[in-house]
């Protein structure tokens, strides 16, 4: 009972912040903006401090005080790396960069792992970080050598990369896929060899066919036949119910199919990316201060918990989203993304110095129906919030 009561005054509280925030004007969340990069940057110290030398921040348990991290291997390896060196280049800080590198280097290995799909995640969010700010020859033959192995889990005859491994005669694509796709599109750049950007536009042209519903929601899951490519099911395995709108599945697709824009100007993917836009900024369950529900269909709406991983990945994908639209709808994607990152700077998220076990963000949810990892921090909730804050930070610059 005691465990229930806390829960709910803790949607007490969020529910009543969102109508406490006032909407702070471009010049104040700029300086809000700074100030959270800063003070990241101090929290980050903190994670540091606990983390050994091989291992990767996962989550945090606050009952226990128990950091959970991982070896190399998970999907969520490269996020830690990747928000150091977002958090470096604001700063400058060499304690941030010098931590970060030490962590590429347990990463490596991981540019041959063929098991897995989610190498964009893994290899382009550290070593595509690390390349961006200083480019090396060494960095640019893992993320090749990476895009290799991501690239031997195309099937033709489905036109996708295979997600899951479970069951080899059922071939299993989930919308987090999507986010991949980066990794090939910029092995193309680098190589000049058009297999990795053939391979990332049948993926997206295949999801965009059977991924969404009418209202431009995604399942989470969708089953194919590998010998034909025919779709055997569609489900919602991390979401409230097949049919529902998972929160996190929903701005996997926001930010994949933007990026797609980027990487490719085919106006269907830009089209894509604001109907799922629209169908997120326009749902009746979206709450005020723009970060969402772990599902948009759970049950308890309002006192379900939120997942700021799901609104971090989405004020990001907002950000440069406006950057491809008429001024008119830009305006409100940009408003939006402003409201979302007022609310993750904010005390009803974000975490204290010292505090949340060294992480930025609080009200995460991993994977709700398996009753893992809910109301805690997670790492890739921190990745795309530091994202996010240098996005604004470079967008209010060239104003």
């Amino acid at each position: 009972m005691r465990k229930i009561g806390g829960l709910l005054l803790c949607c007490f509280l969020l529910n009543g912040l969102n109508g406490q925030h006032q909407v702070k004007t471009r010049k104040e969340l700029q300086r809000e903006v700074i100030r959270c990069i800063n003070e990241s940057a101090q929290q980050y110290k903190v994670m540091m401090q606990r983390l050994d030398a091989a291992r990767f921040p996962v989550t945090w348990y606050a009952k226990e005080d128990k950091l959970v991290t991982s070896g190399s291997e998970p999907w969520v390896g490269g996020f830690y790396p990747g928000a150091l060196l977002y958090l470096f280049e604001y700063t400058k800080d060499s304690a941030l960069y010098k931590e970060a590198l030490q962590k590429l280097n347990v990463l490596a290995k991981e540019q041959y792992n063929k098991t897995t799909h989610d190498l964009g995640f893994m290899m382009y969010c550290s070593f595509g970080n690390a390349n961006r700010l200083a480019p090396k020859p060494e960095y640019k033959t893992i993320l090749i050598n990476s895009a290799r192995s991501l690239a031997s889990r195309f099937n033709e005859k489905v036109g996708c990369i295979r997600s899951w491994d479970s069951d080899p005669g059922r071939f299993m694509v989930i919308i987090d896929n999507m986010m991949n796709l980066e990794l090939l599109f910029e092995a193309t750049r680098m190589t000049g060899d058009s297999s990795f950007y053939r391979i990332a536009v049948a993926h997206a042209n295949t999801t965009m066919r059977h991924h969404f519903r009418p209202d431009y929601s995604s399942y989470h899951l969708v089953i194919y036949n590998p010998a034909n490519g025919s779709v055997l099911k569609k489900q919602t395995v991390q979401g409230a119910a097949d049919s529902s709108a998972w929160a996190r599945g929903q701005a996997w697709g926001l930010y994949g199919y933007t990026m797609a824009y980027r990487e490719t100007r085919d106006p269907k993917y830009l089209e894509q990316a604001r109907h799922i836009a629209r169908f997120l900024l326009q749902h009746l369950r979206l709450p005020a201060d723009k970060i969402p529900y772990w599902d948009f269909d759970a049950p308890g709406i309002p006192d379900a918990p939120r997942d700021v991983s799901a609104g971090a990945v989405i004020c990001s994908a907002l950000l440069e989203l406006a950057t491809y639209t008429p001024l008119k709808e830009s305006k409100g994607y940009m408003k939006a993304a402003e409201k979302m990152l007022q609310s993750l700077c904010s005390p009803a998220y974000r975490a204290t110095i010292g505090g949340n076990g060294g992480f930025l963000l609080k009200h995460g949810v991993g994977n709700y129906p398996r009753k893992a990892d809910i109301d805690v921090p997670l790492i890739y909730a921190d990745y795309y919030y530091t994202e996010a804050l240098q996005r604004y930070r470079k967008l209010g610059m060239k104003r």
